[in-house]
């Protein structure tokens, strides 16, 4: 178990860290943020089973040790980068959100300084919603999304820098 403090570092995905996240499971509710077997992923090159994507979207988050802590999709949008961010499920629920949060924000800052940071979070997740106002994000707005489950609805938090 990694324990405060901790500081972590945003770094290229390389494909063994892709292989690894698709082996985490979540305990339900949060099970939905599951991945499929990382050889099909790869097959249907999918989010960082494409090469091409991961290289250009797709970071790993490291502690000092050099153990994979979690992930970030760094997601341009016209003016926007939008966050999509999972954390090894073990580390869950232990204090380090924050930290973790400002380390892939500090990422997005320095990759795309001019664009507003958001990100989008499902509203019952509120042990996420803490962690990312503690990180700076505000609610700015609600909406439906389609999900594998079907709709659900959603948060979109911006980041106040």
């Amino acid at each position: 178990m990694i324990h405060l403090p901790v500081t972590f570092h945003v770094v290229p995905m390389e494909t063994s860290h892709a292989e690894d996240i698709c082996q985490w499971s979540y305990e339900p509710p949060y099970n939905i943020y599951g991945w499929m077997p990382w050889q099909q992923m790869e097959e249907l090159g999918i989010e960082f089973g494409d090469a091409r994507l991961r290289s250009e979207q797709y970071v790993s988050v490291l502690n000092d040790e050099g153990d994979l802590c979690g992930f970030a999709q760094l997601f341009p949008m016209e003016g926007v980068v939008r966050l999509g961010i999972g954390m090894r499920p073990e580390l869950c629920g232990h204090g380090m959100g924050q930290h973790f949060v400002r380390a892939i924000v500090q990422a997005a800052v320095l990759r795309y300084p001019e664009r507003e940071i958001d990100l989008e979070v499902l509203t019952w997740n509120q042990r996420a919603i803490r962690t990312y106002q503690k990180s700076g994000f505000t609610i700015t707005d609600t909406y439906e999304r389609m999900t594998p489950t079907g709709s659900k609805p959603f948060y979109c938090m911006v980041y106040e820098k």
